[in-house]
C-alpha cells in the first residue's frame, strides 16, 4: 500500500471516484457522438412514390414534411379518396424511412442499447 498527498493511502488500484470519472467521460463522449450522429440524419432529406410514381412525398430527418408532388394523372375528380389516400400513405412511407435511419443511427452509436429513458 502506497501514499500520495493527492490520493491518499493507495493499493495501486484505480478508486470509485476515478471510475465514476472516466465513466462519466465516456457518457459525454457518447452523448457528442449521439449528438453528430442524430444531426447527420436530421440534414438527409428522404423520398418515397406510392401508386406506381403519380405521388411523391419528401421529408427531412427532423420528420418535417419538405414536398407533396401529385402527377396530373393522379388527379381524378371522381376519386378524390384514393388521392387522398396516397398522399398519406407516400408521407407516411417517407416519416417511416427517415425514422429508421434514425433508429439506425443512434444504435450505431449506442451498440444497440436501449437508452430511450434516458431521453435519447
Amino acid at each position: 500500500m502506497g501514499y500520495s498527498a493527492r490520493r491518499g493511502f493507495t493499493n495501486g488500484k484505480v478508486s470509485g471516484a476515478q471510475r465514476q470519472a472516466e465513466m462519466q467521460q465516456k457518457i459525454q463522449q457518447m452523448q457528442e457522438a449521439m449528438t453528430a450522429a442524430q444531426d447527420a440524419v436530421e440534414a438527409q432529406e428522404f423520398t418515397a412514390s406510392v401508386g406506381g410514381g403519380v405521388v411523391e412525398a419528401k421529408v427531412n430527418g427532423k420528420k418535417e414534411v419538405l414536398s407533396v408532388t401529385i402527377k396530373p394523372e393522379a388527379v381524378d375528380p371522381e376519386d378524390v379518396e384514393m388521392l387522398q389516400d396516397l398522399v398519406v400513405s407516400a408521407v407516411n412511407e417517407a416519416l417511416r424511412q427517415a425514422g429508421d435511419a434514425m433508429e439506425k443511427s443512434v444504435s450505431s452509436v449506442t451498440g444497440g442499447l436501449d437508452l430511450s429513458g434516458f431521453g435519447f
